[in-house]
């Protein structure tokens, strides 16, 4: 996959702009784990969940990484619902 599937057509402002930021994050890998989760996900994510996805793309890329692959424990601030659902979305559906 090299980028986003799905269209932003349909979607309000800032599920636009969060599904963008989603897939320029600044590393391939980031892209790849927080694109593909914004792809599956944008359309059915609450204003809540919107909020939580985008304080989760204001993480630094290294960090974020950490947290997912547990090599860092993540912070309860940022252990919340999104962040649960980004992580088990990627144990179900790995990279290729």
């Amino acid at each position: 996959m090299t980028g986003s599937v799905r269209t932003s057509a349909g979607l309000d402002e800032r599920r636009r702009r969060l599904l963008y930021r989603a897939w320029h994050r600044g590393t391939r890998e980031m892209d790849l784990i927080l694109g593909r989760f914004a792809d599956a996900a944008i359309g059915e994510l609450t204003e809540a969940e919107i909020a939580e996805l985008e304080r989760l793309t204001e993480v630094p890329d290294p960090e974020l990484y950490a947290w997912l692959t547990g090599d860092r424990e993540v912070p309860d601030a940022y252990d919340l619902t999104v962040f649960r659902r980004l992580r088990e979305f990627h144990a179900l559906r790995p990279i290729e």
